[in-house]
């Protein structure tokens, strides 16, 4: 209970932030309530111009409205990956009927319909909580790694005695 008073203190301390996001977006101004909780835009209307400001622009994160009906959105995101791997694409869509390979490239899918709160809690978890668990979970594989290489179980004990 205390772990989680203590995760619930960090994400509400966290939702106030510097971070800089890529909206690549038919009308920008739809996502003003991000840059209501302290994200800084910066914004395209296509992706062309998208493509262009990840190259030239630091950036923590993409969100990227899906045009229904144009295909170059699914591709935009893998040139996006081929350029930025470790940068998290949401894509942002008026419902969940795409086309197969739509996903391929992106790391979360919100339907416009869930509305501003929860872009902006999936945009969270994509720049805070997912990079923190990635982080534990290779701490966890360096000390099990290091624990082998001593010859101790994780309780400290030599490996092979009881």
């Amino acid at each position: 209970m205390n772990r989680m008073a203590g995760s619930l203190l960090v994400y509400i301390t966290c939702m106030a932030t510097n971070n800089t996001l890529l909206c690549i977006h038919r009308d920008p101004a739809e996502l003003s309530s991000l840059k209501e909780q302290g994200y800084e835009l910066v914004t395209a209307t296509n992706g062309r111009d998208g493509l262009r400001l990840v190259r030239s622009r630091p950036v923590d994160a993409i969100v990227l409205d899906y045009h229904v009906g144009l295909l170059g959105d699914a591709a935009i995101a893998e040139k996006i990956k081929q350029v930025r791997p470790e940068l998290p694409i949401v894509m942002l869509t008026d419902h969940l009927d795409l086309p197969d390979g739509a996903l391929k490239s992106v790391d979360a899918l919100v339907t416009k319909s869930d509305g501003a709160h929860f872009l902006m809690a999936t945009v969270h978890f994509m720049l805070n909580v997912k990079p923190a668990q990635g982080r534990e979970g290779r701490l966890r594989t360096q000390a099990a790694a290091h624990l082998r290489r001593s010859g101790r179980s994780r309780e400290g004990r030599p490996i092979g005695k009881k």
